[in-house]
């Protein structure tokens, strides 16, 4: 996991130094960060929740 956290910082850091601190690329690359993680979570745990509406049922 520490290795993963390093490229986003990474990323970030890239950004902002290429683009500035006040440029809207870089604002996406922070904003993309800190949601990213949070709304593929949430995702997974409603297709959880839900994975009875979508499993196919067996004409055995």
């Amino acid at each position: 996991m520490i290795g993963a956290s390093n490229v986003f910082g990474l990323a970030v850091a890239a950004a902002i130094s290429l683009f500035g601190l006040g440029s809207g690329a870089a604002l996406a690359i922070v904003v993309g960060v800190l949601v990213e993680v949070p709304v593929m979570l949430s995702v997974v745990g409603l297709v959880k929740r839900t994975r009875l509406w979508y499993e196919v049922r067996s004409a055995v």
